[in-house]
């Protein structure tokens, strides 16, 4: 462990107190006689602080790397609590750039040639500067020297693997802590979340991974009014350098410009609405990373608005189970169908075989009810699926990676699409998407596609069928016997067992009695008669 890097993260929760986040009676004595340096300094402004505030202002001072795991905390609602999350929230992963010769070594070192060779412009002073890389503006070599297309150039920062992977360790020793000594640190799951932020942060240092996230998200949209993603320039593109078509469109939470081209702000909303679903059940491929930062709006056609989305290093999928059952759960959800919303978390395994469907189905009407008071366009979507996965977490629920994507990602959507247009009812869209994708899934032309698509595999497997029946059957036929003879086994077992209990009980009462054969005094003072009952009675009862 980097022992420098532990005492600035010692000397930092010290400043701002972080050792009352956990009571004093859960705190070992070691630890308390760490923290005890704390009291003889003066507290300051951070008395009058909340606990979020103070951890969202150690988070900052440590540095871009535990900002990033501050804004992932951010987004689980479902493991922390809503004033923790509020303070996250304001995290922002604003970092000062590195210089430009670094960045265009970094190139040239990648791409194998000078910059004034790869590119006709490239511009010095980033776009952008972020935690784990920087982006610059350039602009590629056309055919007989002209300037051709205008690109982006993401270059990772200079040594930011190590430094993530040693911030990773330590984290990783805050967890257990955490997990160990706070009264909610079990339920937190802090080492899972910790192994999910490197799952995540480890993916962006990929870049070749994102440019293929973002050709299979451009190639699922191909044609599509609703998004646009940048094309990849693969030639230029490594592990730690990304060059993509630059885009000009509009920030979408500048509502400012927006209004001002006048864009149809109610269908711009409805259209990420209908991203979202199209992403998660028809291509089963969705952006997990939709913050408003990686989100613009086509200046093109504002009455008819496309979104461009960019930064697609994290993504995520589905099984088609849980497709499947999600759908099923959503739409019974909003009919108010409690036992069936019970019996599909059963079903699909996200519960216990054993979890009594009655008590879940209460648990589940206790949340929902009081928001479905509310009329539809009032009600957060995204906040209904994280108070079921709350209510499911007490039943011993164990909530997939890709579900808390998805319930991410959800939450982004919908916080976007009510900040443009405060009266989106998602629902109004989300209800008949998924009635269609629900009837699209068992109608005979997407059976057939399914018979099309695994129909050689199946016919290729179909000679060894008679084979594989014929072999089963026999093991079947073995298997008989054997449960026979192991069944006698173990009763022959259990006999034994019994005779052997009894003789060793038995044996000790012989015992017993030669004992008080041998001393008169102690026999004189119990009934023979009783005796001698008490010791037959036994071993009646215990003998086979």
């Amino acid at each position: 462990m980097p022992i420098a890097r532990s005492l600035t993260i010692a000397r930092v929760f010290l400043r701002y107190r972080l050792n009352e986040l956990v009571p004093a009676d859960h705190q070992p004595l070691w630890l308390r006689t760490l923290w005890a340096p704390a009291k003889l300094l003066p507290a300051g402004a951070v008395k009058d602080m909340g606990r979020g505030e103070r951890l969202r202002r150690a988070l900052e001072d440590l540095g871009p790397i535990f900002v990033k795991f501050g804004q992932l905390l951010s987004t689980r609602p479902d493991l922390m609590p809503p004033d923790i999350v509020q303070e996250l929230n304001q995290l922002q992963d604003n970092v000062p750039p590195y210089p430009a010769d670094q960045c265009i070594a970094r190139i040239e070192a990648s791409l194998g040639a000078p910059v004034e060779d790869l590119f006709a412009e490239f511009e010095r002073e980033p776009l952008a500067s972020a935690s784990v890389a920087q982006v610059h503006g350039a602009r590629l070599k056309g055919e007989s020297g002209e300037p051709g297309a205008a690109v982006v150039v993401k270059v990772l920062r200079p040594g930011i693997d190590k430094i993530i992977q040693q911030d990773l360790e330590l984290l990783g020793v805050i967890a257990r802590w955490i997990q160990r000594y706070l009264p909610d640190g079990r339920r937190m799951r802090p080492v899972e979340v910790v192994e999910d932020y490197r799952h995540t942060i480890e993916g962006e240092l990929d870049l070749v991974r994102e440019a293929s996230n973002g050709s299979e998200l451009k190639r699922n949209f191909a044609n599509s009014p609703l998004l646009y993603v940048p094309e990849v320039y693969w030639d230029y593109t490594r592990e730690n350098v990304l060059v993509l078509e630059r885009i000009n469109g509009i920030p979408v939470t500048d509502l400012r410009q927006l209004r001002a081209q006048n864009t149809d702000m109610a269908l711009l909303a409805e259209r990420g609405v209908e991203i979202f679903f199209k992403q998660v059940f028809e291509h089963n491929f969705f952006h997990a990373d939709m913050h408003p930062g990686n989100i613009f709006v086509s200046r093109e056609h504002p009455e008819r608005p496309k979104y461009i989305a960019i930064d697609t290093a994290i993504v995520g999928s589905l099984t088609r189970e849980d497709q499947y059952y999600l759908a099923r759960n959503l739409l019974a959800m909003f009919r108010r169908d409690y036992r069936m919303v019970a019996e599909l978390h059963v079903q699909s395994g996200w519960v216990r075989k054993d979890t009594p469907i009655n008590a879940f189905e209460s648990s589940i009407r206790a949340v929902c009810e009081p928001i479905f008071e509310k009329p539809l366009g009032e009600i957060s979507f995204a906040r209904v699926l994280i108070s079921l996965f709350q209510t499911a977490r007490r039943f011993d629920m164990e909530v997939q990676p890709q579900l808390v994507l998805l319930q991410k990602t959800l939450l982004n959507i919908e916080g976007l699409g009510r900040q443009l247009y405060p009266q989106l009812d998602l629902w109004k869209t989300a209800h008949p998407f998924l009635e269609g994708w629900m009837r699209e899934r068992v109608h005979p032309k997407t059976i057939v596609g399914e018979i099309r698509r695994y129909g050689p595999e199946w016919l290729e497997k179909f000679p060894q069928f008679p084979q594989m029946a014929f072999a089963a059957l026999e093991q079947g036929q073995e298997l008989g016997p054997r449960l026979q003879q192991l069944s006698e086994q173990l009763a022959g077992s259990r006999q034994r067992g019994r005779t052997r209990y009894a003789r060793m009980i038995v044996g000790g009462l012989l015992a017993l009695g030669a004992a008080l054969v041998a001393s008169p005094g102690l026999l004189a003072q119990i009934p023979a008669v009783s005796w001698v009952m008490g010791a037959a009675a036994l071993a009646l009862l215990l003998w086979p």
